[in-house]
C-alpha cells in the first residue's frame, strides 16, 4: 500500500462529454429472453438504466479532445501554460503513438508540454492520473497538468453479450490540476494485487496474441448464450465482486485514517460506478450515510470504466456542489486507488453531449486512408 500526501496542489476545473447516442435498457428486452420480469429483476439488482455509446466514427481521443476544449474555453486558459498532459484510458486509439501525443497536437499545446499515457488499469486509473498530476506539480516538474480520462468501453464486448455489454457506457473527461500558494492537502493510497491480473482481461489484440487469420472470424458462446471473441474484455464476475467488496470498504477506512478524516468530514464519497449492487455493497460495508454516495451515475451513464468515478464527481458537483470528497476506485490489474481531495475550488462544466462531426471519416474511409499511407500515396 503506497501512501502519498501533497500540499499546494489544487483541482481547479473538471468537465465531461458523452456521445449523443443513448441506449435504454428497456429497449433491449430481446436480450433478456423477451421476459419483462427478468429485465426488471436485472434493473433492480444492477441499477441498469441508460448508457451513452459512441458510433464507429468516434474514438476515445475525440471525446477527451472535446472535454479538454470545453475546459480550456470555460476557464479561459492560456494553452501555453499547460506543461503536462496525461491521457488516462483502456481504450487508447492506437497501440502507439500515445493518445496524449495525439491530443497534444489536436489541442495545439506548447512543444514544452510533456505527454504520456496511463493504460491497462481502467476503473482505478483516474485516481492514478490525479496522483501522478499531484506528484508532478508538487515536485516542481510541472505547474499546470491536464488529466484527460476517457473510455470507449462499449466496444470492449459484443452487444449480444449480456455478461458485460449492458453495463458499459462511453465518456471523455478533462481535469485541471495546478499549483496553489494556499495550503491544500491531498491524500492518496494506491495498491496492486497482480496475482489476479487475469480476472479482468482482453486476451487478444496486442502483442501477446495479435489478431490474425486464426482468430479473426472466431466467435463462440458460453453456456448462458453470451457471444465472445478473444479480443473482448472478460471479467470473472464473482472474483471481482469479492475483490471489490474486500478492497473497497477497507480502502475507504485506510484513506480516512491516513488523512485524519472521519466520515462526517467528507461531503461526498465518489465510489466507482461499477453497478448498483457493487456500489451499495461497498457503501454498506463501509457504513456510509445514504446521502453521501449515489448509484445514479451508473443508472444514467453506465459504467464508464476509467471515467466512471470522474463522471460521478461531475454529475454530483452539478446536482449538489461539495468540497471534500473521498474517491474510491478498484479494478483491472487488480488495482485500487483511493483519495481525499478538495473540489471546492474546482470550476465544473457539467456533462455535455458530443455530436460526431459530419466530416469524421467512416471505418471504410480510415482503412482506405491507411492503405494509401502505407503505399506512400497520401502526400504525408
Amino acid at each position: 500500500m503506497a501512501e502519498s500526501k501533497f500540499n499546494h496542489v489544487k483541482i481547479s476545473g473538471i468537465t465531461a462529454v458523452v456521445p449523443e447516442t443513448v441506449i435504454n435498457i428497456d429497449d433491449e428486452l430481446e436480450f433478456f429472453n423477451n421476459d419483462p420480469k427478468l429485465l426488471e429483476r436485472n434493473k433492480k439488482i444492477l441499477g441498469l438504466g441508460t448508457r451513452h455509446v459512441a458510433d464507429d466514427r468516434t474514438t476515445n481521443a475525440d471525446l477527451c479532445e472535446a472535454a479538454a476544449i470545453d475546459l480550456i474555453v470555460q476557464m479561459g486558459l492560456d494553452k501555453d501554460s499547460i506543461d503536462a498532459l496525461i491521457a488516462v484510458s483502456s481504450s487508447h486509439d492506437y497501440k502507439y503513438p500515445a493518445s496524449s501525443c495525439i491530443l497534444h497536437g489536436r489541442l495545439g499545446l506548447s512543444e514544452e508540454c510533456s505527454c504520456f499515457d496511463i493504460s491497462g488499469l481502467a476503473c482505478s486509473a483516474y485516481v492514478y492520473g490525479l496522483w501522478l498530476a499531484h506528484s508532478l506539480v508538487s515536485s516542481g516538474a510541472s505547474k499546470r497538468v491536464l488529466v484527460l480520462a476517457g473510455e470507449i468501453v462499449s466496444i470492449h464486448s459484443d452487444r449480444r453479450n449480456r455478461n458485460s455489454n449492458q453495463l458499459f457506457g462511453d465518456a471523455g473527461t478533462a481535469t485541471l490540476v495546478e499549483w496553489t500558494d494556499e495550503e491544500n492537502p491531498a491524500w492518496f493510497i494506491t495498491g496492486t494485487r497482480g496475482k489476479g491480473w487475469d480476472r479482468i482481461v482482453a486476451p487478444a489484440g496486442s502483442w501477446a496474441l495479435p489478431v490474425k487469420e486464426d482468430i479473426v472470424n472466431l466467435e463462440f458462446k458460453d453456456d448462458a448464450g453470451n457471444v465472445w471473441h478473444l479480443w473482448d474484455e472478460i471479467m470473472k464476475g464473482m472474483d471481482i465482486f469479492k475483490f471489490t467488496t474486500e478492497v473497497g470498504p477497507q480502502g475507504i477506512k485506510d484513506i480516512l485514517e491516513y488523512s485524519g478524516k472521519t466520515i462526517d468530514d467528507i461531503d461526498y464519497f465518489a465510489l466507482h460506478q461499477a453497478n448498483k449492487q457493487i456500489v451499495r455493497t461497498v457503501a454498506g460495508f463501509a457504513k456510509l450515510p445514504k446521502d453521501k454516495w449515489s448509484t445514479e451515475t451508473f443508472s444514467t451513464y453506465g459504467n464508464c470504466g476509467t471515467a466512471a468515478v470522474t463522471m460521478d464527481i461531475v454529475r454530483q458537483l452539478v446536482a449538489i456542489p461539495f468540497g471534500t470528497a473521498c474517491l474510491a476506485t478498484f479494478g483491472v490489474g487488480l488495482s485500487w486507488g483511493f483519495a481525499v481531495l478538495d473540489f471546492s475550488k474546482a470550476k465544473c462544466g457539467g456533462v455535455r453531449l458530443y455530436k460526431t462531426p459530419a466530416d469524421k471519416p467512416s471505418r471504410a474511409e480510415q482503412i482506405e486512408y491507411w492503405i494509401k499511407y502505407f503505399k506512400g500515396e497520401t502526400g504525408n
